[in-house]
């Protein structure tokens, strides 16, 4: 929209500035679409009248006329090159959406590929044991402490790049970001969970990433990075509801490059 309102104005404006000021001596001028210098005489095409007509050279303050014309005709090229920069910011936007599946995910773009990550099997350990986490289905709960797990003590996903960048199209309009995993003996805690007494109301706890978003679509495909670079480790990038216990969770680790 923004682009659109920009064009239009440039178009506006070039029509405008197409009409010259012919600045006399005395400080007046004339409204004209083109002139002549013609040795002792300026010829010119006047907007007014519609016509050619002409006048001694000594009457024309040529000086002025041709400072604001150079004005008029540098601010039309500041202009044109916005658009042109702006257009070219558009086409990569698109190509870029173009790229990403339409399919609820997380996405990472190498070179010209475009490669999916897996959405990682999690489970809710409690002091009952451990049960499977249903994004579609959240669990039945008791209350108390519990921890939401990976299995695995490091990822399989794995980028030496700190400041990496993931798109995600989300399923539903849900919290999102990338949350930073804990290694404990053979898993990986996501979040550590309080359940409550009657209510079972679960507060969730994850050690999230401060992080940079872009929305790219209006049907919910974001690109995210994180704000400062990642040090070494294990994280996930993460989509969930508040209280709900139903977090999805694509896993992957920073390793330094050798």
């Amino acid at each position: 929209m923004r682009r659109l309102l920009l064009a239009l104005g440039v178009l506006a404006f070039t029509a405008w500035a197409a009409n010259i000021k012919l600045y006399l001596k005395d400080g007046s001028y004339h409204l004209v679409r083109e002139y002549q210098v013609e040795t002792d005489r300026v010829r010119f095409y006047s907007v007014e009248r519609s016509e050619w007509e002409e006048m001694p050279l000594s009457l024309v303050d040529l000086d002025k006329t041709r400072t604001e014309e150079a004005s008029r005709k540098a601010e039309i090229a500041k202009q044109t090159k916005e658009i042109s920069e702006e257009d070219q910011a558009e086409r990569a936007r698109q190509q870029e959406i173009l790229r990403i599946p339409e399919n609820p995910g997380v996405y990472w773009v190498d070179g010209t590929e475009t490669k999916t990550i897996k959405n990682a099997e999690s489970t809710v350990h409690t002091n009952k044991g451990r049960s499977v986490l249903s994004h579609l289905a959240p669990l039945p709960v008791v209350s108390g402490k519990a921890t939401l797990e990976l299995e695995g003590a490091h990822s399989l996903n794995v980028f030496t790049n700190p400041e990496q960048e993931f798109y995600i199209q989300l399923s539903d309009p849900e919290r999102f970001g990338i949350a930073k995993l804990k290694t404990k003996g053979p898993v990986r805690i996501v979040e550590n969970i309080e359940i409550m007494p009657v209510t079972k109301e679960t507060v969730e706890q994850p050690e999230m990433v401060d992080i940079f978003q872009t929305q790219l679509t209006p049907d919910g495909l974001y690109k995210i990075w994180p704000k400062a670079p990642l040090e070494p480790g294990e994280y996930a990038v993460v989509e969930y509801t508040a209280s709900k216990l139903n977090m999805q969770v694509w896993d992957f680790a920073i390793k330094a490059a050798k």
